[in-house]
């Protein structure tokens, strides 16, 4: 068998054959410069002259000598630039040392080439790059304009596991199984069952969508290819499909594996919804790519697919079909128990109060989300930073409650006293009917400091329970709660202001649903007038056409809207005229102190009497 040449000494030969090399330059260089001696042309021509020169070399700039018997200095050769034969005649006979400098112009030379070609590519650099850049390609230019941009994060660099998600205990349980399957997909299929392809996240934004994503692929210590729905579409044709490509080919190679599709809706919305005359064919170019690549990958090698969306309505129904998103979790915004476990969450980077009860804090945010709530945290920490306190307590976050809902106190704006009387008048006639009717919310809080951009005052309620549904006595008795400003204005200054607009917006809304949603009006009998609305979310829905009813029908929706409205407001007065005394002395005490809490309230109002319930 042939040896192989050790390359240490294919290495060693060729150090030995450049120090030669570099030897005999330096010897040969050493040599001319001990016997070659450059003198100006007149002191050549005076050697030639005295016979001292025995041999002559004429070249293109230089002319050399070699001399007969060696200088004093041990020169033997004398080198000199040449100089025209004319003018050598002329300068001869003036006795005077004479040569010729040659210019080296060989840097300007290869400047002339290198500068020109070197500006040419750092402009044509510049504009490509900007133009990348502009259009998203970043570095990679043109060539990577079709590659997926989604980041990679292993477990180590999302940081989020289940402990750091609460309040969604249901969405957690169901993204389990996921967890289990990429820990161990052998031993999950052992009895023949597959993996869901797809997760599809629903919810309001600020539930924690993204936030569970996270934390499955924290658990299984996979990588996680997250990307947003909208970084697939570009102005080029084709380059969505090929980035859905190439994100499912980087998965595949590092399988196990999860991708992350958030606003799954700014790339799956339903093709054909802009009609027959518009349309997108990009998206839906790129749509159908993630159709078949949802097709295509097997379940069984380690790859799941999980997106987020708050707009499920409006998905391509090829999308949501069995065999590509299989399943859809829910992530609602939390209730009272699930807000608690939120806030225990985030408290554990401030410094809590020990008499802090969350429960009260959890009582006072029915609707928050869980993004909502972590900035509650934050806004609650940072009013106690202002106050210059060690901790914080449950006033921080009542401060923090009241600046989130109603907005900043707006402590410029100074109200004449006038306005004062009636705005005092008008929050404590919303506070007194809550306080009077029978399964109300408890008042937490009264205000007649500005706050936002439009509030002269506020009205907290606190609920004490998570309601799912409600009753027509109830409906009515938020009505009334509602007119309890307005009616507290008239019964007092006996004229009306513009400080019941948003209010009457809000009984107006309540009073058209129980009329055409829910068929509370027995006249009218048991019929939804309002057409379906593709609403999911609390998002608001569009019916093109209005409302399908008769004329004479819209008529008596409009009399029934405005029958209950108008006897909820004389209820209310009713109420306030019976207790004008408590409502005189509480409106004093509010124009007093400006503000008004639960125990303040209670005490203002022990001979307030309970309205009994109307029946219907």
């Amino acid at each position: 068998m042939a040896m192989k040449p050790d390359p240490k000494v294919q290495w060693n030969v060729g150090y030995w054959l450049l120090a030669l090399v570099a030897l005999f330059s330096l010897q040969n260089l050493w040599q001319m410069q001990r016997t070659v001696e450059a003198v100006p042309y007149s002191q050549f021509e005076k050697a030639l002259a005295e016979g001292r020169v025995a041999e002559v070399v004429v070249g293109e700039t230089t002319i050399t000598g070699k001399l007969k018997s060696p200088e004093a200095n041990g020169k033997s050769v004398i080198v000199a630039n040449r100089v025209e034969p004319a003018l050598a005649a002329r300068l001869a006979p003036f006795d005077v040392p004479y040569t010729r400098v040659v210019e080296s112009t060989w840097l300007r030379d290869v400047l002339s080439w290198v500068v020109p070609a070197l500006v040419f590519f750092a402009l044509w650099f510049f504009l490509i790059r900007r133009f990348a850049d502009r259009m998203g390609g970043g570095m990679g230019g043109f060539m990577s304009i079709g590659k997926s941009r989604a980041k990679v994060y292993v477990e180590r660099d999302t940081g989020v596991t289940f402990a750091d998600v609460a309040g969604v205990d249901e969405a957690k349980a169901e993204l389990q199984e996921i967890v289990a399957f990429l820990k161990d997909p052998q031993g999950y299929g052992r009895l023949g069952a597959r993996m869901p392809k797809g997760v599809l996240l629903v919810g309001p934004p600020g539930t924690g969508k993204t936030l569970l994503a996270k934390a499955v692929a924290g658990e299984a210590a996979v990588p996680f290819f997250s990307i947003s729905g909208s970084e697939f579409v570009e102005m080029f044709v084709g380059v969505g499909a090929a980035r859905v490509r190439d994100l499912f080919e980087q998965a595949r190679a590092k399988a196990p594996a999860i991708i992350f599709i958030d606003e799954l809706d700014a790339l799956g919305r339903a093709r054909g919804a802009a009609g027959p005359v518009g349309g997108h064919d990009e998206r839906e170019q790129t749509l159908n790519q993630l159709l078949v690549e949802l097709d295509g990958f097997d379940s069984s090698s380690g790859l799941v697919l999980l997106a987020a969306t708050n707009r499920p309505e409006i998905l391509d129904p090829a999308l949501l079909r069995a065999g590509r998103f299989d399943r859809q979790v829910l992530v609602d915004r939390p209730d009272k128990t699930g807000r608690v476990q939120i806030l225990k969450v985030h408290i554990r980077k401030i410094q809590l109060a020990a008499s802090v009860d969350l429960d009260q804090v959890a009582a006072l945010t029915t609707g928050f989300s869980g993004a909502d709530l972590a900035n509650l945290c934050n806004e609650a920490a940072l009013a106690a930073t202002r106050r210059s306190a060690t901790e914080v307590t449950l006033a921080d976050f009542t401060t923090a409650i009241e600046r989130i809902v109603a907005g900043l106190e707006k402590k410029n704006r100074v109200l004449n006293p006038r306005e004062r009387e009636v705005v005092a008048f008008h929050e404590m006639g919303h506070a007194l009917v809550a306080l009077a009717l029978p399964g109300s919310d408890p008042v937490h809080k009264v205000s007649i400091i500005p706050r936002g951009i439009g509030a002269l005052g506020y009205t907290i309620q606190r609920p004490t329970e998570d309601r799912f549904l409600m009753t027509r006595e109830e409906l009515e008795h938020k009505i009334m709660v509602l007119l309890g400003g307005r009616a507290a204005e008239k019964l007092v200054f006996g004229h009306l202001s513009t400080g019941a607009a948003d209010d009457l917006a809000k009984v107006t809304d309540i009073a058209r649903d129980m009329v055409m949603r829910y068929g509370m009006v027995d006249e009218l009998g048991y019929v939804a007038y309002e057409a379906q609305q593709p609403r999911f979310l609390d998002a608001p829905g569009y019916t093109p056409g209005g409302c399908p009813v008769a004329p004479d029908t819209q008529q008596r929706i409009d009399d029934a809207v405005r029958t209950i409205v108008m006897d909820a407001f004389a209820r209310t007065s009713a109420i306030l005229a019976t207790h004008r005394t408590v409502l005189d002395r509480c409106a004093m005490e509010l124009l007093s102190l400006e503000t008004l809490d639960e125990a303040a309230l209670k005490a203002l109002t022990t001979d307030l009497q309970t309205v009994p319930v109307a029946r219907h």
